[in-house]
């Protein structure tokens, strides 16, 4: 169990009270004040919040949190530890996108039998800094009603803080609107991946025959989408987001696929539409996820949007449109596609029902189409593991005749 190091100080009434040892200071100022845990030190980004009651570890290494501190609204964070499989970053000794955590509850004993250290420990191994003795209640309503602020996280085990100075660089932090975050979580090399899903009693298994060959541009992609592309049959090739088109038609594809990633997709665009619009000209089958979807919407030439508080759980109901089912999905951005700016030839094909916003689309003249949310289920349900499939499928019927 993690020591208690945190100082106290007497109150008037004679009571010993313990001396707050990590602010959040938001950039309007606000202080609230807590104990530090994880790295000491400071943490700056935009706090949003995320609904899932389970999957931290995989939250916390998704690549798609980059630049930002995540508020988590269950109160029990750490309540089973962390362990060495349940990482999202595909380089598990890489430090993580996000920058800082915030939770309501004191981490406890890990009480899994996959744990192998618990979550301080590994908040620490990893750099992150972060905050408990938050009402999270009270910042994720504030976030709800005012949007995403940025802030920073200070933890200091003496409790020594410049205030001041805290909230003027708070002040001073740029809008996550226009930054390209890509660079600091996606992959600079070509990699070859065959590594699939985990199963109980057997751990992570790996692909047999390829049934077709998938090139996945690396925007900040998860572990387990890769491993879900493995299962279906696929032999995966990953590029650096910043392939050219000609890096990609020289493997010869059966499919492209565009990963999650983080950051604001019109930055991310300037250098990935241009590969995207030649993929989609030559009519190679193609499938988006996240950030993906994003750079799709923009190559057909849509537009994309900040969110006030984006979408971030594993709860959130999206329409199928062209089934009329309901799944309950991952959700993680802060962007999205802005439906009235679909041209012609695109068909709106998911739908959150939160707030109506665009969650899928499909072109009608390119064998292509993508998802806002995340089908992997890492953490999340395997409503929509079916995408994956569909993929599959549509590689299939373009593939010419033998």
């Amino acid at each position: 169990m993690p020591q208690d190091t945190t100082p106290n100080t007497t109150s008037a009434q004679g009571w010993e009270e313990p001396t707050p040892t990590a602010v959040l200071v938001l950039a309007d100022g606000t202080v609230l004040q807590g104990y530090g845990i994880g790295a000491v030190g400071e943490a700056a980004g935009e706090v949003c919040f995320n609904t899932a009651m389970t999957g931290y570890q995989e939250i916390l290494t998704d690549p798609s949190y980059a630049g930002q501190i995540i508020t988590f609204t269950f109160p029990h964070i750490g309540n089973v530890g962390v362990n060495d499989e349940d990482t999202e970053t595909v380089n598990a000794a890489a430090s993580s996108g996000v920058r800082g955590v915030v939770i309501a509850a004191p981490i406890t004993d890990p009480s899994s039998w996959r744990a192998s250290r618990d979550l301080d420990a590994w908040l620490k191994a990893r750099g992150i800094a972060g905050i408990t003795g938050i009402d999270t209640r009270a910042l994720t309503a504030l976030i709800r009603d005012h949007g995403m602020p940025n802030a920073i996280i200070a933890h200091d085990p003496a409790g020594a803080f410049d205030l001041d100075d805290l909230k003027a660089r708070a002040r001073e932090l740029p809008s996550m609107a226009g930054l390209d975050l890509v660079p600091l979580v996606a992959a600079t090399q070509r990699y070859e991946w065959d590594e699939t899903t985990w199963e109980l009693g057997r751990g992570y298994g790996r692909r047999g025959e390829a049934l077709h060959h998938v090139v996945a541009i690396d925007y900040g992609v998860k572990r387990n989408i890769l491993r879900l592309l493995a299962d279906a049959g696929c032999k995966v090739t990953v590029l650096p987001a910043t392939a050219t088109a000609e890096d990609v038609f020289a493997l010869e594809p059966d499919g492209v696929f565009l990963s999650n990633g983080p950051g604001d997709p019109a930055a991310t665009g300037e250098y990935a539409v241009p590969t995207i619009r030649a993929i989609l000209e030559r009519k190679i089958p193609t499938f988006g996820i996240c950030l993906g979807h994003q750079m799709l919407g923009l190559a057909i030439g849509a537009k994309t949007k900040k969110m006030m508080q984006g979408h971030h759980g594993a709860n959130h109901p999206v329409k199928d449109k062209t089934t009329g089912k309901v799944e309950i999905v991952s959700m993680n951005h802060g962007f999205a596609v802005d439906t009235d700016t679909l041209p012609a030839g695109v068909e709106e094909t998911h739908v959150s029902l939160f707030d109506g916003s665009n969650c899928g689309i499909a072109l009608t003249d390119a064998p292509a189409f993508s998802v806002q949310y995340h089908p992997e289920a890492s953490p999340g349900p395997r409503d929509s593991h079916y995408l994956f499939g569909r993929f599959v499928s549509l590689m299939r019927a373009e593939a010419p005749a033998a």
